[in-house]
């Protein structure tokens, strides 16, 4: 029996797919639900698994868009699996001792190969080797070179102008390099990105506040309790669960923040989903965290490391990629300093979150140092004021430096144990 392997519809308004790669080759042998091909959609990389067991024909090939429902592959469910191939070793006769073999390789390698060619015998040394002729002299002084650094292939060994040159150190030549270049095809995930960036920067008024914040008091929780922390619920104490709970507690403060433009209307949610934006295999992804205000410190660090790890394996669903009210970004986890992150549409803001450096400030009248992080806020000014964005931002600061209070109702034991 032939099955035809149609593409099914990874989420609702996706009509056409990429085969990214074939993990299969045409006649192989295929199990039920083995993985058989990477497809790419404008939102996510997903694998197709076989329907049933038989041997592939493949009818699409790499790189194809093809549309969903269209057919991909076939599959003959009458073949029966081929048996392995016996591997024989080719190392030594048959019935040969390994041990034996492997001497012998020992012994080929430890030997040194006879060329047939003796060293040069040195040249014969006389009161002119390893001086400069007086062209050589002079280029050498010019350079600040020790004649003595320089071998001299004149009569005698004495060192010529030639020889001089040499030893200068080259400057480099504008051409003779490589100017080589490739091409390649974006995959539909990345154009559909680069897409959205560019409708960002058109079609929203985009401002970007900044601020700082001093990272000691979450430095002190974290040495104090992430060990318990990580033994008691199995994954670390970031700072993405910090970050988070100030996040939301900001914009229920500012729910102008936690809001969108439809048309001639502003929808504004009374539920956080912060949308995380983490670098995957196939380019950024954007994974949600449904309901961030309902989550304790422990619920939004195994969110983040659920969410990653589906990511970074290519497993991460359209659905677990749809929706988000506010996104968080984390450029400090490649060097970033300070960045104006962009608006992920249709959402109004983002906030963008940096590397922690020590710098010197002032605490109480003196100069003490400090881990101190920038953070930036990207907003929609067409529905966010500047009063607002401003507002929000001071409220994460607030939270991230006097967390025990604002984060954890002055008990951290209790809310790290939840």
């Amino acid at each position: 029996m032939i099955l035809e392997m149609k593409v099914p519809s990874p989420g609702e308004s996706i009509t056409e797919v990429e085969i990214a790669e074939w993990l299969v080759e045409d006649g192989d042998y295929v199990e039920k639900d083995q993985a058989i091909a990477e497809v790419d959609s404008d939102k996510a990389t997903l694998e197709l698994p076989a329907e049933a067991s038989g041997t592939i024909t493949l009818k699409a090939e790499e790189g194809d868009a093809v549309e969903v429902g269209a057919v991909v592959c076939l599959i003959d469910t009458s073949a029966k699996p081929e048996a392995d191939s016996t591997t024989t070793y080719k190392g030594g006769d048959e019935g040969g001792n390994d041990e034996n073999v492997a001497e012998e390789l020992k012994k080929e390698q430890e030997q040194t190969p006879d060329t047939g060619e003796k060293a040069p015998n040195p040249a014969n040394k006389t009161y002119a080797s390893g001086t400069p002729s007086p062209a050589a002299k002079k280029i050498l002084d010019e350079k600040g070179i020790e004649a003595s650094s320089v071998p001299g292939t004149g009569k005698d060994g004495r060192i010529t102008k030639d020889d001089a040159v040499k030893a200068t150190p080259s400057m480099g030549t504008p051409s003779g390099g490589s100017r080589g270049s490739s091409r390649s095809k974006m995959s539909m995930l990345r154009r559909k990105v680069a897409e959205r960036l560019v409708e960002a920067k058109n079609t929203t008024a985009m401002l970007t506040t900044f601020n700082e914040v001093d990272m000691t008091p979450i430095f002190d929780l974290r040495k104090q309790y992430k060990e318990d922390f990580k033994a008691k619920h199995g994954v670390s104490l970031g700072f993405m669960s910090f970050f988070t709970i100030a996040v939301v507690r900001a914009l229920k403060m500012y729910p102008a923040v936690n809001s969108m433009i439809d048309g001639k209307e502003m929808i504004s949610y009374d539920f956080c989903d912060i949308s995380i934006a983490v670098s995957g295999p196939k380019g950024l992804m954007v994974p949600v965290i449904r309901n961030a205000e309902n989550l304790t410190f422990r619920g939004v660090e195994s969110e983040v490391k659920r969410l990653a790890i589906r990511a970074r394996d290519g497993q991460i669903t359209v659905d677990e990629m749809t929706g988000g009210t506010f996104t968080i970004s984390n450029g400090g986890v490649f060097g970033s300093m300070l960045s104006t992150p962009i608006i992920n549409p249709p959402q109004s803001g983002i906030l963008g979150m940096h590397n922690i450096v020590e710098r010197p400030v002032a605490v109480d009248g003196k100069v003490e140092i400090r881990p101190i992080m920038y953070v930036a806020l990207s907003y929609d000014h067409r529905i966010i004021d500047g009063k607002e964005s401003v507002g929000f931002l001071v409220a994460v600061k607030e939270a991230l430096e006097n967390p025990t209070e604002l984060l954890m109702d002055n008990d951290p034991k209790k809310a790290l144990e939840m």
